[in-house]
């Protein structure tokens, strides 16, 4: 019996030496991407609605959308955004390349090749649109082109309401009249 312990102890110890000697292996940590930079929550083909006392307010769609809770906001890429007016009838639509939603404010960034157009015949085209969600007005201080059936009009620094039906350009530096055939 004494033998068959020994030999027991003896095997287990080379296993343990075996064991101990024997080269772990490290996974390999990719260095290039910082983990701030990383999205704590990732949606593919995404939509979003948006309603205010049970209406139907706008509906956003996007080929992605990455939270970032640490900056308490979500980038957009390949944003429409269709907008419905106070009898739920789609009035407006805005496209853009990308976008990014602001969580303290709930400010919406229309950001690189933006395109809003109105149900009323307006197309507003700038690199840059911000929706304010305060004041439900819809500014940027970059260059903007408003095409309307009479008109068009360029220049920079632009306000309007959500609908682009009363609009501002701070600083016009072009005007033409369309004709109408």
């Amino acid at each position: 019996m004494k033998i068959i312990h020994i030999i027991f102890l003896l095997i287990l110890t080379s296993l343990l030496i075996v064991n101990c000697s024997e080269k772990k292996l490290k996974p390999k940590i990719e260095e290039s991407i910082l983990s701030e930079e990383l999205p704590d929550q990732e949606s593919k083909n995404a939509t979003i609605t948006f309603t205010e006392d049970g209406k139907l307010k706008a509906v956003l769609y996007a080929d992605n959308i990455k939270v970032l809770d640490d900056k308490n906001e979500k980038l957009l890429e390949n944003v429409k955004i269709d907008f419905y007016d106070e009898e739920e009838i789609n009035n407006s639509k805005l496209t853009s390349l990308r976008g990014k939603i602001d969580d303290n404010t709930q400010d919406m960034y229309a950001i690189d090749s933006v395109v809003a157009v109105s149900d009323s015949g307006v197309t507003l085209t700038t690199d840059e649109l911000i929706w304010k969600n305060k004041t439900k007005k819809i500014v940027t201080d970059k260059f903007v082109r408003i095409i309307n059936k009479d008109e068009v009009i360029e220049g920079y620094g632009f306000e309007s309401d959500q609908n682009l039906k009363n609009y501002t350009i701070f600083d016009i530096t072009y005007i033409t009249t369309v004709e109408n055939k």
